[in-house]
């Protein structure tokens, strides 16, 4: 027998070892040179009506090999007006909003859990959570149903790309006259956030 303090600290330490080794560094792409990176940001600024694609395919036929990603990447980006900080979107809009997200949680097992947390801006509350271990988009779809059918009021959904939340989801969003506001990682390239009245534009 041992003690519980003993069992909480191999759980610990078995947790920190799988996590090294799931973030272990893992090679990507080599480097490119920096005369490559500097005829990008000079082709960007001679034509800035020229998008990733355009100079990708531009580079090809000079027989440059390299991936519109990464062209993305060494892109110059032109200034543009501020748009709206998220502080006064989520002022302006925070009774018709809600968010959902998924968090994770180790059990003593190595068995990882699903959390889903769908939350009020308005009223700042937790309106529904749930726990899986097999998340799907049917599944999200059902908890969206439940937290939100009895809510009055148009309303739109804060959530991220995550591929739970699929055509199911989002049909089952507009069944529920709710409108998704999709937010991307911060370090895409082509990051946006749509804003609910004005599709169009990024925040």
């Amino acid at each position: 027998m041992v003690r519980p303090e003993t069992v909480v600290r191999w759980h610990r330490r078995g947790f920190r070892l799988y996590w090294a080794w799931k973030s272990r560094r893992r090679w990507g792409r080599p480097a490119i040179g920096r005369d490559l990176r500097d005829l990008i940001r000079q082709m960007s600024r001679a034509n800035p009506l020229w998008g990733a694609p355009r100079i990708h395919g531009e580079l090809l036929k000079l027989g440059l090999t390299v991936s519109q990603a990464t062209v993305s990447k060494y892109m110059v980006r032109p200034r543009r007006p501020p748009s709206q900080a998220w502080r006064t979107f989520l002022k302006n809009h925070a009774p018709d909003l809600i968010a959902l997200d998924f968090f994770t949680v180790p059990r003593a097992t190595f068995r990882v859990l699903f959390v889903l947390v769908v939350l009020t801006h308005g009223r700042r509350q937790l309106v529904h959570f749930n726990v899986t271990e097999h998340p799907t988009a049917e599944w999200t779809a059902r908890q969206l149903l439940e937290a939100c059918a009895l809510e009055e009021g148009s309303r739109y959904l804060i959530r991220d790309r995550d591929q739970v939340s699929g055509e199911r989801f989002s049909h089952q969003a507009r069944m529920l006259n709710i409108r998704e506001v999709l937010a991307s990682s911060a370090r895409h390239p082509w990051r946006f956030i749509v804003s609910p009245e004005h599709p169009e534009r990024s925040i």
